[in-house]
């Protein structure tokens, strides 16, 4: 058995991301005692910018032509995809930065997308089980005075279930800058109330994802 996670935060030591993902990860461990975790980690091993161009163009011409840059692209992109068809089951950690999708993750999925067997006539992820966990610094909800400014959400569900034919959960923080950003004070008890909403939902989408996974009889 095998989990495949990845994180996008910035900020690992206070990753409130990350913390959602932990309390993931436990519950599959909990249940796959024996299983390895692949990590990757786009904070601390980015993405080169470059590599998602050089990957495409690199598949314009033939193997012998192309640039040294162009080999290692393609290779990366190689890799990316064999640790998510390699996986049993998939965790994303992705923080909302400034209103959009997080550049890390961004230059990873524009990069893996090259890989012909998760490109748009790609199935090898169709229905693989994977859990989604996002957080926002404010909150977008419908009312809100920032409604329709969480321009990352809708984008990770898209490219993540309908793209790449995931059987996705999603467990969604918003508020995570209450006690940081002395503007949202006077909403500190409607954050914790989200925020242990969202420790509720990480546990469950854990014990889910661990269960339809259910260990190899050798």
């Amino acid at each position: 058995m095998s989990l495949f996670r990845l994180d996008a935060s910035i900020l690992p030591a206070s990753s409130a991301s990350r913390e959602l993902a932990d309390l993931v990860e436990a519950e599959w461990t909990a249940s796959h005692p024996d299983s390895t975790v692949t990590r990757r980690d786009l904070a601390s091993d980015p993405v080169p910018a470059t590599a998602w161009a050089d990957a495409v163009t690199g598949g314009f011409v033939d193997e012998a032509q192309r640039t040294p840059a162009q080999n290692d692209a393609r290779a990366l992109a190689t890799r990316f995809a064999d640790e998510l068809i390699g996986a049993d089951a998939l965790l994303f950690a992705v923080p909302l930065y400034n209103y959009g999708v997080s550049q890390h993750f961004k230059t990873w999925f524009d990069l893996a997308y090259t890989d012909s067997r998760i490109d748009p006539s790609g199935t090898a992820l169709q229905g693989k089980p994977a859990t989604l966990v996002t957080v926002l610094g404010g909150n977008y909800a419908p009312g809100s005075p920032k409604e329709g400014w969480d321009h990352s959400t809708g984008w990770l569900r898209r490219v993540l279930a309908d793209v790449w034919g995931l059987d996705l959960r999603v467990v969604q923080r918003p508020f995570t800058l209450v006690g940081v950003n002395p503007a949202l004070d006077a909403f500190a008890d409607t954050a914790r109330e989200l925020k242990e909403n969202a420790e509720t939902d990480a546990r469950t989408f854990g014990r889910e994802l661990a269960a339809t996974r259910e260990p190899r009889v050798a």
